[in-house]
């Protein structure tokens, strides 16, 4: 099992691809309960954001509230909408969000 790490000592513990995304993506495993360091690819921006969910490599978090019904964003684009209310530090993942092609079969 992979070691998780708190990613204060500097190196960023996330990606984030697009100012204005709501999303960043865990560049290691995150531990819950940890402050993590984040890195705009785009810009100087170092976001920073309390987790309060363990995130996996690879795996989304959440840097802003994001209410139930919300569009998700990254990579500037839209990529789902949320389940549940998603608060920032949250594991983003397909427990609190949902592709917009199974919304929009279900609104049919």
């Amino acid at each position: 099992m992979a070691q998780k790490r708190q990613s204060s000592s500097g190196e960023p513990g996330f990606l984030v691809h697009n100012r204005g995304d709501s999303v960043g993506v865990a560049v290691a495993d995150l531990a819950s309960q940890t402050k993590a360091n984040g890195r705009l690819l785009s810009g100087e921006e170092t976001p920073k954001v309390t987790l309060h969910d363990a995130v996996p490599l690879g795996h989304k978090l959440a840097l802003r509230e994001i209410a139930r019904g919300e569009r998700v964003i990254k990579y500037g684009q839209v990529i789902g909408e949320a389940t549940s209310d998603i608060h920032a530090g949250n594991h983003v993942h397909v427990h609190n969000i949902r592709g917009l092609r199974w919304v929009k079969k279900e609104s049919k």
